[in-house]
């Protein structure tokens, strides 16, 4: 039996705060990007964080969403080695836009074909958003500060 499968880890931090409590358009974008008719359930757990996860015939998603704090956790697994859940990852961060992100890449189902077996982790992060933005906050913060 040879089982390699991908999983792929997102944290999601700063993210639009306008498109984190619309479940149906967020269901939507998981539903367009995955092609297949995925079975998502949805649970809005608090009034601040809502889950969604899904299952369909090549993996498994679960993505979590924290309104207060504008951070998506997603975990996305695929059951072949020749899938590509970073498609997903592009079309989570485009819908939720963080200013920053961390993803973390796992290859799972390795039984022993290797003398040692030794997991294969590569972790990334980047801030998404251009410098510009730290400039607007730098000119709010000095108006703020000879306004006292």
């Amino acid at each position: 039996m040879n089982i390699s499968a991908r999983q792929l880890t997102l944290d999601l931090y700063n993210c639009n705060a306008k498109k984190m409590n619309d479940i149906e358009t967020i269901k939507n974008v998981l539903t367009e990007v995955i092609g297949a008719e995925p079975n998502l359930t949805s649970e809005k757990i608090s009034a601040e964080h809502l889950a969604i996860i899904g299952a369909s015939l090549n993996g498994h998603i679960a993505l979590h969403v924290y309104q207060n704090l504008k951070y998506v956790a997603a975990d996305i697994f695929t059951c072949t080695e020749n899938s590509e859940p970073e498609e997903l990852s592009k079309a989570l961060r485009k819908f939720f836009q963080p200013d920053k992100m961390k993803s973390t890449f796992l290859k799972r189902g390795d039984f022993g074909q290797e003398k040692e077996i030794k997991p294969k982790i590569k972790t990334q992060v980047a801030p998404l958003r251009k410098v510009r933005n730290a400039g607007a906050k730098v000119v709010k913060n000095l108006v703020r500060r000879g306004d006292k």
